[in-house]
């Protein structure tokens, strides 16, 4: 189909005066690719089409949505009455809304498992140290879009999950105060805060495309990895990103969308995961939860800040812990890639994966003095990867790598 649309007269007309056919075939139909891309190459492609699908829905949530913390004659917030409304009302506005909640945690499952595959076939080695640092910032960016737009919908949870992440700020030395102030609009979580919010709400995924194209050409600039993790001939290892891979990711956004079209209409809410029971309670700032929680693509960092006593040290830890992602790179000094041929670091990995799981579901369960002790052994796990990662290459003996693919 490709083929014959630059075929058209049209397209020539448009490619005489862009040079736009050079580009396609550059970027996308004659892009040489390994030719033993298994389908965890897939969620590359997938993690686009849910970021697509997540700004295109979000557009059409935002003609509706009021951000305004004012009462209505009901006795309810402006913008929670507006959800409802959106949800009640609006043309197929439950769908959208729907579409929306199940694709933010759609959104990070799929980048969480892009990232998994990246870390335990290599992707973040020489020379893809700028490919994995771009995908960090990418992280960061959603996390912090997903963050905003928590408190959107004004409701009992996501009310008092700004208000506590929002005086985790007030830890910070000599800054921390005037921070928190500025992020807030005041002293306390209100109308300012929605506003600002939802700004950046907005902005945040704008920015988030962006950088996912520059995220693009900086793996086209260096080509993908493989899973033998080995250096390739690209004139005799590789095939045509055209037809090859497009049919392989176009069957796995199929598969895709199978799943994600059974939590929008049969189980959006996913048992409290995806949105949670209080969310559909009004916001009162005369009644705290009794369990707070973020939502659960945020727990595991949640889990790292609570597992210290001290507020100022579990706030440094939890940055710390996504700060470290960025130099993960330079920690890895072996010089074999994939964890196929590494025993040590493939068993590291496996525990870090659990780790990670394991403060992901201590995050969001109800604290207790044993889930307490299991979050801290599971942070201690969580650092020791990175900590140990320098060491492994001295004393780890490596399967030998083929010579090619």
């Amino acid at each position: 189909m490709i083929d014959k649309l630059m075929n058209t007269a049209v397209f020539k007309w448009i490619d005489d005066r862009s040079n736009i056919g050079s580009i396609i075939r550059e970027h996308v139909t004659e892009y040489p690719t390994p030719r033993n891309l298994n389908y965890m190459w897939n969620f590359g492609s997938l993690a686009i089409t849910v970021l697509v699908l997540q700004i295109l829905t979000g557009i059409f949530l935002a003609m509706y949505y009021k951000p305004s913390a004012a009462m209505t004659i009901g006795g309810y917030t402006v913008a929670f009455d507006s959800v409802e409304r959106i949800m009640r009302d609006v043309n197929f506005g439950w769908l959208i809304r729907y579409m929306h909640a199940v694709g933010a945690s759609a959104f990070f499952v799929v980048v969480y498992m892009h990232m998994g595959r990246g870390l335990y076939y290599g992707s973040y080695k020489n020379p893809r140290e700028l490919l994995w640092i771009i995908g960090v910032v990418i992280l960061l960016i959603m996390q912090g879009a997903a963050f905003f737009g928590y408190l959107l919908p004004w409701g009992q949870m996501s009310f008092w999950g700004a208000v506590v992440i929002t005086n985790l700020f007030g830890a910070i030395p000599v800054l921390g105060d005037f921070i928190g102030q500025l992020l807030v609009g005041g002293f306390a979580v209100g109308d300012p805060t929605l506003n600002r919010f939802f700004s950046l709400h907005y902005l945040f995924p704008l920015l988030l495309a962006a950088i996912v194209g520059g995220h693009i050409h900086a793996l086209h600039v260096v080509h993908s990895n493989n899973p033998e993790g080995i250096d390739i001939d690209h004139d005799k290892e590789t095939i045509p990103f055209h037809p090859y891979y497009t049919i392989k990711d176009a069957f796995g956004v199929c598969v895709f969308l199978l799943a994600y079209c059974y939590f929008v209409f049969y189980n959006p809410s996913a048992g409290g995961y995806f949105i949670e029971v209080d969310n559909y309670v009004p916001a009162n700032n005369l009644q705290t939860p009794a369990h707070i929680a973020p939502v659960w693509y945020l727990t595991p960092w949640y889990t790292i800040l609570r597992s210290f006593e001290s507020k100022l040290l579990g706030v440094i830890m939890m940055g710390a812990s996504l700060a470290i992602l960025f130099v993960l790179p330079f920690l890895d000094r072996s010089k074999v890639r994939s964890a196929r041929y590494r025993p040590v670091y493939r068993q590291m990995v496996i525990l870090f994966f659990v780790a990670v799981l394991t403060l992901g579901y201590c995050g969001h369960a109800s604290a207790t003095p044993v889930l307490k002790v299991v979050g801290q052994i599971a942070t201690a796990v969580y650092f020791g990867f990175f900590l140990l990662l320098p060491f492994v290459h001295k004393f780890e003996k490596t399967k030998p790598e083929p010579e090619g693919i």
